[in-house]
């Protein structure tokens, strides 16, 4: 490495997961053209890489907040590019960060044009800010694990149902709570002592865990709100409109019906499910195929049983859709429901769709995934979206749903944020 070389990465080398962080060289000859490249490991030891070709000003320095990449795995101005961009060493994998307690890091380098590495530095990306607390629940049936901000609160409570599948992922959770919310992630099967598979989801488990939170010393307000992601966004659906304590609820490219599993409250069938045709699979010439068309059109006659009534629920929704998503038709089950809700005088929703977003929506500045196995129909999809246009919405995302759950989980301390 040359001595000269300075990569920098402000304003510390250590942040928040959801933080930018700006990358700066220094110390290159006038002019020079260099390339700069990010590299990291998931937890599934996939390996991750991105790589952008700049040229230094007449100072010999690289400020990527405001210097354009001239090629590479992005270009043009893009300061959070070398993450975003990061594609697996493989097909089809999707980044996992599911932990909470452990960092995720990052190493950025810059490199001559033969190749010989001039500098780097070690980005440690945290999940959890001082202060912050994890505890594993195993309260009656719920199983997953609780995040709480520092501070006695009170708090505005989320219950995250971030996965459709076995465990309990944190990511989102964790990051949720360093901006001042109490969050309950919990697992649905196949966690702890948990049924590895299942046949039909109860309601009152879900109860039960909106009791939990609702019972917290540190949670204030009179209701929770809840997110969720995908087939988790019709659950979210059904805890709005079916239980009480739900004051908000944020639906990121799920459907309005009931799909997959029949759901039951009280042990009474509520919702019978939406089914999957697997004749309307397309394949694609990646090896992965397009799912979009295969469930059932919910508003034909034979299937309206399983819409989700949420003209009955009385907290507020926020739809939030890609425009591209391919897993299925988001845009066109947010708009069915905003009719729906709008025929029945309702205006307790808000909307907000993303041109270029694939279906995978989560906090900004991990790799953008374009496909991956999909655990349901048990084989590997696309998931849609451009990657720039993709990681734009996360970004913009992101902060509106902290917004709206601190207006509709009004709370006076919602505003406590944790500090690295």
């Amino acid at each position: 490495m040359s001595s000269q070389v300075r990569l920098r990465l402000l304003p510390s080398a250590r942040c928040l997961f959801d933080d930018p962080v700006q990358v700066t060289v220094a110390g290159l000859r006038s002019r020079q053209v260099v390339t700069m490249r990010a590299r990291s490991t998931d937890e599934k030891g996939v390996v991750f890489s991105s790589s952008a070709t700049y040229r230094a000003d007449g100072d010999g320095d690289i400020d990527l907040n405001k210097d354009p990449s001239l090629s590479g795995t992005y270009v043009g101005v893009e300061p959070m590019g070398l993450l975003w961009s990061m594609k697996a060493d493989s097909l089809h994998k999707r980044f996992q960060k599911i932990k909470a307690l452990n960092p995720h890091t990052v190493k950025f380098s810059v490199h001559e044009e033969e190749g010989k590495m001039l500098a780097e530095a070690t980005n440690e990306r945290v999940l959890m800010g001082d202060g912050v607390s994890r505890i594993p629940v195993k309260e009656g049936n719920v199983r997953g694990v609780l995040f709480t901000p520092p501070g006695p609160g009170p708090f505005p409570a989320v219950l995250d149902l971030y996965t459709f599948g076995g465990g309990v992922s944190e990511k989102r959770a964790s990051l949720l709570a360093n901006r001042g919310f109490v969050v309950l992630t919990v697992a649905l099967y196949g966690h702890d002592d948990m049924p590895k598979n299942i046949s039909e989801i109860h309601l009152d488990y879900f109860e039960e865990a909106i009791e939990f939170l609702r019972n917290h010393e540190k949670v204030g307000g009179k209701g929770v709100g809840v997110i969720s992601i995908s087939k988790s966004g019709d659950l979210a659906l059904s805890a709005a409109t079916y239980l009480s304590g739900v004051e908000a609820t944020v639906w990121i490219n799920g459907h309005s019906a009931n799909t997959i599993y029949p759901l039951y409250y009280k042990k009474t069938l509520t919702l019978p499910p939406l089914m999957f045709d697997f004749d309307k699979i397309i394949p694609a010439e990646s090896g992965a195929c397009i799912i979009k068309h295969g469930v059932h059109d919910p508003t034909a006659e034979e299937n309206k049983a399983t819409l989700v009534p949420i003209e009955k629920a009385k907290g507020h929704f926020l739809f939030v859709v890609s425009e591209d998503d391919l897993n299925w038709d988001s845009k066109g089950y947010s708009e069915e429901m905003v009719a729906r809700l709008k025929h029945h005088g309702k205006d307790n929703f808000e909307s907000v769709c993303y041109p270029g977003a694939g279906h995978y929506l989560e906090p900004p500045y991990g790799p953008y995934c374009p496909s991956a196995y999909h655990g349901v129909v048990k084989r590997v999809v696309l998931w849609g979206g451009e990657p720039r246009s993709h990681a734009a919405a996360e970004v913009h995302m992101w902060k509106k749903i902290q917004e709206f759950f601190r207006v509709k989980l009004s709370c006076d301390a919602s505003k406590t944020q944790a500090k690295l």
